[in-house]
């Protein structure tokens, strides 16, 4: 880890710490067998305290500055100015996991059962990111060693079956639903337009050919997801769906 302080970009030292947690977060998210996720058992302490071998002051910093003359570095070392698309849809990734977090705590705090979904959601995401930052046009195997090509099909199927699951328990769409339904509900609906930016955004670099199509495919199945577990967030607040309704013509003022 000493060797992000001043010299590799920030984001080479983000995917340096995400092969690091790979295995202890991810691996154990994406099992072959689902599992509700809890909390490990022992030090609750969640306060800030230095890594091991005092990394924290010798090691990763924070800032790097070397951002400040308004380019930044892909996990390939590129440096591409920081309104590039790559940037933008690398940033609506990361804007979602934060929104998908937001849900995911409303959600825990309400006792929702589904909570564990969305974390293994977020950890997708972090790795979908990686794939973003990795283009394909400057990877070399060393990069795609670490980041994989391609977003996994078994991660899509597996949100299919999410959204066959909780389907199977709601009750059949026959209007269009305002987004809404409670305080988890309507922060996973917000969760699911920003998805679809992100959909949006990714596009035209998977039509580039700088990020793999399948990214795109993940984007767009989570977005149903999103939908889908919106409605289950209302149904468990007790909270019934609002259907659009054509507001009648506006009267003349008198």
């Amino acid at each position: 880890m000493a060797a992000c302080a001043g010299v590799v970009p920030f984001i080479q030292c983000r995917m340096l710490i995400l092969n690091q947690i790979r295995l202890s977060c991810c691996k154990r998210t994406f099992s072959n067998t689902p599992k509700r996720l809890t909390p490990s058992s022992g030090n609750t302490n969640r306060s800030l305290r230095p890594l091991a071998g005092g990394a924290a002051t010798r090691g990763l910093r924070i800032y790097t500055k070397t951002g400040d003359g308004g380019t930044s570095s892909t996990f390939t070392g590129q440096r591409l100015p920081k309104d590039d698309a790559l940037f933008e849809a690398l940033g609506s990734v990361d804007e979602l996991s934060a929104t998908v977090g937001l849900a995911r705590v409303l959600a825990r705090d309400a006792s929702h059962t589904y909570c564990w979904q969305l974390e293994r959601v977020q950890c997708a995401l972090q790795e979908v990111g990686s794939l973003v930052a990795t283009p394909r046009g400057s990877a070399r195997p060393a990069h795609t060693r670490r980041t994989g090509q391609r977003v996994p099909a078994a991660w899509v199927t597996e949100l299919e079956a999410w959204i066959d699951e909780h389907t199977a328990r709601l009750p059949p769409l026959t209007n269009f639903i305002l987004p809404g339904g409670g305080v988890a509900g309507a922060t996973l609906h917000l969760a699911r337009t920003v998805c679809r930016r992100a959909e949006r955004v990714v596009t035209p670099l998977t039509r580039a050919d700088r990020v793999d199509a399948s990214v795109a495919v993940y984007l767009n199945r989570l977005s149903d997801f999103l939908f889908t577990v919106a409605r289950v967030a209302a149904a468990a607040d007790g909270v019934d769906e609002e259907v659009y309704v054509r507001p009648p013509p506006s009267q003349p003022s008198e």
